[in-house]
């Protein structure tokens, strides 16, 4: 069994589109994605540099285009399985089949901005956790009004909050945590802070046209699958203020069955997260082109189950 994972925020790195848009019509499809939201996707990908894609009304569309250029250059059978962590949840619901490719790019262009808009109103930040238990953790960062917000599994967690919450935690770190390092992202994403987001986005679904599920669809909300294609369009909306639960979602592939494990460009950080959480699942990243055949292979021999 198969599970086709596309990753979040963060793991975009300059330049890394540069390879994929060699592919035969890679180039076409990101120029007419870029015409729909008004955002240079091909300059962004391979000229930009590291602050420039780090804005997240920036990286959020980028990363969908480059998970969905993936998808489609694997030209391999449907997965059993799809999830993205936070904003690959979006791209993970083109693949199932909920919105087309392009409803996806304008999605997530309006997603992004809000954020944006969202991060602008107060200074707010996230910070790693490297370490401890999770059961000691989580009410630590609740006690110094923090979020949560990403709970990854393998003994990660990302808090969320104010400048000065992460300062305090700095400061007074859960017992077990080893280290706590500040990301460079522009905001408190997945808390509170992006409520104003959410509203923008609950605006912009109207004009979506919405399909149920064609392939098992797990969400970062709980862990759980999803079989209606109206279900997931109000959990993508929910999720922009709510923490990620990857962790469940690991849970999930894991009772499920699954076997094999793809991650979508910008691979190489969910890969990590199941290489410490799913012992036995084999794993590939898509970096480049050059691992498409062997994801290829890996596809053929796991998928249809």
């Amino acid at each position: 069994m198969l599970v086709l994972v596309a990753p979040g925020q963060g793991a975009q790195t300059p330049g890394f589109l540069t390879p994929w848009l060699d592919l035969p019509g890679a180039a076409d499809r990101i120029a007419a994605w870029s015409d729909a939201i008004g955002l240079d996707l091909a300059h962004y990908g391979t000229q930009a540099d590291a602050d420039e894609i780090r804005d997240t009304a920036v990286a959020q569309p980028l990363l969908v285009a480059a998970g969905l250029l993936s998808a489609a250059a694997l030209d391999a059978p449907s997965p059993d399985v799809v999830a993205g962590h936070s904003v690959g949840e979006i791209t993970a619901a083109a693949i199932a089949g909920v919105i087309d490719d392009e409803a996806a790019l304008r999605f997530v262009r309006t997603r992004g901005l809000g954020m944006a808009e969202a991060a602008a109103v107060t200074e707010t930040g996230m910070a790693a956790l490297l370490g401890g238990d999770p059961a000691v953790t989580v009410p630590h960062l609740e006690k110094l009004g923090l979020t949560p917000a990403n709970v990854n599994g393998g003994g990660q967690i990302v808090a969320a909050g104010t400048a000065a919450q992460i300062a305090a935690l700095e400061a007074d770190k859960p017992e077990g945590v080893r280290r706590v390092v500040a990301l460079k992202v522009a905001g408190a994403f997945h808390t509170h802070h992006m409520a104003p987001a959410v509203e923008k986005l609950r605006a912009a679904v109207g004009d979506l046209t919405v399909t149920d599920p064609t392939v098992r669809y797990v969400s970062n909300a709980d862990g759980h699958p999803v079989a209606t294609g109206t279900e997931v369009i109000a959990r993508l909306v929910g999720q922009v203020a709510n923490p990620v639960r990857w962790d469940l979602c690991m849970e999930t592939f894991q009772k499920l069955g699954v076997t094999a494990l793809v991650e979508l460009s910008p691979g190489g950080t969910l890969t990590g997260l199941a290489k410490r959480a799913l012992p036995g699942v084999k794993t590939l990243a898509l970096k480049t082109p050059d691992d498409l055949d062997a994801a290829r292979a890996l596809i053929s021999e796991h998928a249809g189950v």
